[in-house]
């Protein structure tokens, strides 16, 4: 058991090593989250080594290309000149670290139970190369609990103690792609630790790279924030898709309604339908909360409701898109079907969990006969059909009907209204223009 002058000590000297940046980050997981992340500390004057298990992302950064849309190239090029950032495929590297932050995937299983795979087999390497004075931040989405039922008793079976030897923290990663505002530097910074040593450390660390930092109470209190956030978009939006489906079958313009409604100054914020949810958390992260509460005895009507509601969107657009061939006399089977858009939002090259990926693939098991236009996604597989952006209107021109999934600002919307011979419109990209064969959601 560690002293109490012991534990100081221990905290004084990595808090001497961080505020004189002097310290040695790593960074696991060297994707959406953690190069960004890897990039604002380097650039804040870190020293700075990335850990992925992909030979492929390694050798591009370590050569200063960027595979992430919203970190630039020139500042990979720029801290590798001066020996800021460094990339490895190598554990090892972990001994000579101060500072580990844990930024792999969470996904969900069949189950919508979480998968801490990835989690764990990351921690597991931390822990081989765990030393005095170190500090751990986790800032994959999970469950609350896991930093204290998981990681906790993981590094402490090496006889080092938390808040005495080590630090440990959990941190939400909080990232929206394709966001020119906001981005990894200026979005506060939630902090939890598993003791109030632990969150010291982790506030102060943080406090080099980023503008605002917010510590709270635990680790648990952390991880619940992101779930809250995610949880909170996943339902409104639920809501106004179930708006969405009502409207339509009583004859009403949702998205007038939607704009009307957002008038009033004060209670009222708008949420927007869609053909679905997509990316990496809002379609994801709300089921944590839902298993941890099952795990409780408890339940999770509205995550689950939600859910369920989101989940059916891309079936309406394509029954919509179905409704609207027989309309001009045409059956689904055999028709030319051209999608514009497969990233899951606007202006970004992300397709994970995108709805477009299942409108495509409900068109194809109808026999639709698919294309699809995306100025970020050059090449993209469903149900193990090739398919290649086709970027010139010619595509448009031959389709029977076109299907805005995804609004990208670099579409020319006029242009596409007088060429397509039908539209099935799911973001109201056509707003604005009024013409019979543009059908909205």
């Amino acid at each position: 058991m560690a002293t109490a002058v012991q534990t100081r000590s221990t905290l004084e000297t990595l808090a001497a090593k961080i505020e004189t940046r002097t310290a040695r980050a790593g960074v696991v997981g060297l994707g959406y989250v953690g190069l960004p992340l890897a990039v604002e500390f380097a650039e804040a004057g870190l020293s700075v080594t990335g850990i992925d298990l992909h030979a492929g992302k390694v050798g591009l950064l370590n050569r200063g290309l960027s595979y992430i849309q919203d970190v630039r190239q020139e500042r990979i090029e720029r801290l590798l000149e001066k020996s800021k950032l460094a990339a490895t495929t190598d554990f090892a590297a972990i001994a000579e670290l101060d500072t580990v932050n844990i930024c792999v995937p969470t996904p969900l299983g069949k189950a919508k139970d979480p998968d801490m795979t990835f989690v764990m087999e990351a921690s597991q390497q931390v822990a081989r190369y765990l030393h005095r004075g170190m500090l751990i931040v986790l800032e994959s989405t999970t469950y609350p609990g896991t930093t204290e039922e998981l990681l906790l008793p993981l590094f402490e079976s090496s006889g080092l103690r938390a808040g005495e030897d080590f630090f440990l923290c959990f941190s939400p990663e909080r990232v929206d792609p394709g966001n020119p505002k906001f981005h990894t530097r200026n979005i506060p910074k939630v902090v939890g630790g598993i003791t109030p040593q632990c969150t010291e450390m982790g506030v102060l660390f943080y406090r080099q790279a980023l503008e605002t930092v917010v510590p709270v109470g635990s680790a648990r209190v952390a991880e619940t924030v992101k779930l809250l956030e995610n949880t909170f978009r996943m339902i409104n939006i639920g809501l106004v898709n179930e708006i969405a489906l009502m409207c339509d079958r009583m004859g009403i313009n949702v998205w007038e309604v939607i704009d009307a409604a957002a008038t009033k100054p004060f209670g009222f914020m708008p949420f927007y339908p869609g053909p679905g949810l997509g990316g990496h958390c809002i379609p994801i992260d709300p089921f944590y909360l839902s298993w941890k509460s099952k795990q409780s005895g408890g339940e999770a009507r509205f995550i689950e409701l939600a859910g369920y509601i989101n989940g059916q969107m891309p079936h309406f657009v394509v029954d919509k898109v179905q409704n609207a061939l027989n309309d001009a006399g045409k059956p689904v089977k055999g028709s030319r079907i051209h999608v514009l858009g497969v990233a899951y939002k606007r202006d970004i090259d992300d397709v994970r969990e995108s709805p477009a990926l299942d409108i495509l693939h409900l068109l194809r098991s109808r026999g639709a006969l698919l294309s699809y236009s995306d100025p970020y996604v050059p090449g993209l597989q469903v149900d193990g059909l090739e398919l290649s952006s086709q970027d010139g209107p010619e595509a448009i021109g031959a389709a029977d009907c076109v299907v805005i999934v995804t609004d990208h600002a670099a579409f020319d919307y006029p242009s596409i209204a007088q060429s397509a011979r039908l539209i099935v419109d799911t973001r109201n990209a056509m707003k604005g223009i009024s013409a019979p064969h543009i059908i909205r959601l």
